[in-house]
Formats: structure tokens, C-alpha cells, sequence
């Protein structure tokens, strides 16, 4: 396993190449083409703020600028959640590579989980519209901490991606759990709703959104671009961080166990 990590920085020309061609596969043929990876934050972005502003505004009493302190977790959580839903058949779909003796497999959810990241930094100019127009309080001390935070997540995306990967070529089944277990986990992590603003009947539920990895990193987004304050959330986030490494070493390793199996099942 470590022979095979050590030899991954070998494939950084490979990658940078399937990246390239999964962005531009993506939007093929489209009028507006790379411009969707702002329509579509975007008209997300509308949705959610007119359901929860007009429809349920229960849901948002104690945020002001609630367009703003949605999407600094809305627009992390679709890299997220679209990474996982892509790798999660990126071996079966990418069956003629993997067949070929040379082709390192693990490349392929790295592809996934980069492309969306640039899909990301692609909304990016979007957000900071946003948080000039609501003139958000920033501070370069917290600002310093983004790329942290964004460095946590790659992290954490690509061991899931890479364990949902490897097992779904065996378990076919998780790709259609996966979308239901991506809704629970999406309203279970404070990106709607403030984790400051919790009703009393909820606060007892707290500890285990503690358990929740994503909840440390919306909470993140939110304090790094919306709250006013210190950072106070960064021992959470280097603990994250921490697990993450550890997650991924292990997905790694279930990935190399499996990675002879994989030829065969696709």
C-alpha cells in the first residue's frame, strides 16, 4: 500500500490531464458551459433562501444576511456531496481503464473529487459578490484559516471517495443508499440552520452534531466568512484534519486490498 501512495505524485500529469478532460466532458455540447458552475450554486442558492426565508421562517430567526450565511455552507457541501454521488460509480463507468495492467484505479475518484473542487473555486467569485454586498465581516486572521479548511475537506472527500468507490464496484447497492444517506447527512449538518440559534428542544441533540465531520467544516465556512468574531472553531478543525489523514490511509488501504477484484467486477 505505501509502494503505491509514495507512487501517486508520479501520476500528477495523468491527473491534471483527466481533470481537464472531465471538466470539459462535463459541459460538452452546452450553450453556456462552463458558466453552469455558476448558474447552478446559484439557482440553489434562490431555493433554499426563498423556502426558508418565506415558507419556513421559523427556520432562520436570529440570522440576518440569511442568503449569505447559507451559501458559505451550501456551496461546500455541493462539492461534497457531488464527489461522493460521482465516485461512487466512477470504477464501474471507467471499466475500460481500469482493465488496463498500468492504469493506477485510485486516479480516478482523485479526478472526481479535484474536478469538483475546481467546480468549487469555479463559485467562488459568486460568494465573494455576496460578501461584498453584505459587507461581511472579514478579517485577514480568520481568511488565513480558508485554504486550512478547504485542504480538510480534499482530504476527507477523497477518503470517502475513495471508500465508496472501491465498495460499490463489490456492493452495488450503495449508490442508490447513498443519495438518502446524502440527504439525512445534508439537514443534519448546520448548513440551513445556525448551530448558534438552536431551539431548546433541539440542544440536547448538540453533542451528537459533534459526531457529524461536516458540521466542523460548514461551522467552519461560517465563522472563517459570516460570524463576527475569532475563529474559535479551529481546534475542531485540526482534529478533523487529523481523522481525515487517518481515514484516508485506511480507505487507501481497503482500496489496495480490492484493487485485483476490480477488473474483474466491472
Amino acid at each position: 500500500m505505501l509502494h503505491n501512495l509514495a507512487e501517486l505524485p508520479r501520476y500528477r500529469a495523468l491527473i491534471q490531464s483527466l481533470v481537464a478532460r472531465e471538466l470539459k466532458a462535463r459541459y460538452r455540447g452546452s450553450v453556456l458551459g462552463f458558466f453552469w458552475s455558476f448558474i447552478n450554486p446559484l439557482t440553489l442558492l434562490l431555493i433554499y433562501s426563498f423556502v426558508f426565508k418565506y415558507v419556513m421562517p421559523a427556520a432562520i430567526r436570529g440570522i440576518d444576511n440569511y442568503p449569505l450565511f447559507m451559501f458559505c455552507g451550501l456551496l461546500p457541501w455541493t462539492w461534497f456531496a457531488s464527489s461522493l454521488t460521482e465516485s461512487s460509480g466512477v470504477l464501474i463507468s471507467g471499466g475500460n481503464l481500469i482493465k488496463k495492467v498500468l492504469f493506477p484505479a485510485e486516479i480516478l475518484p482523485i479526478v472526481t473529487v479535484t474536478a469538483n473542487m475546481i467546480h468549487f473555486f469555479l463559485a467562488l467569485p459568486i460568494l465573494a459578490v455576496f460578501l461584498v454586498y453584505y459587507d461581511a465581516p472579514l478579517t485577514v486572521s480568520e481568511l488565513v484559516w480558508f485554504p486550512v479548511v478547504v485542504a480538510v475537506q480534499y482530504v476527507f472527500t477523497l477518503a470517502c471517495a475513495l471508500l465508496l468507490s472501491a465498495l460499490t464496484v463489490h456492493f452495488r447497492d450503495i449508490k442508490d443508499i447513498l443519495s438518502n444517506v446524502l440527504t439525512l447527512w445534508f439537514f443534519a449538518t448546520p448548513i440551513i440552520y445556525s448551530y448558534l440559534h438552536m431551539p431548546e428542544e433541539a440542544k440536547p441533540f448538540m453533542k451528537f452534531m459533534n459526531l457529524n465531520p461536516f458540521s466542523h467544516l460548514a461551522i467552519s465556512y461560517q465563522e472563517i466568512l459570516f460570524f463576527i468574531g475569532p475563529f474559535g472553531h479551529w481546534r475542531w478543525l485540526l482534529a478533523l484534519g487529523v481523522a481525515s489523514i487517518g481515514l484516508f490511509l485506511m480507505a487507501y488501504w481497503i482500496f489496495d486490498r480490492l484493487r485485483d477484484s476490480f477488473a474483474e467486477e466491472v
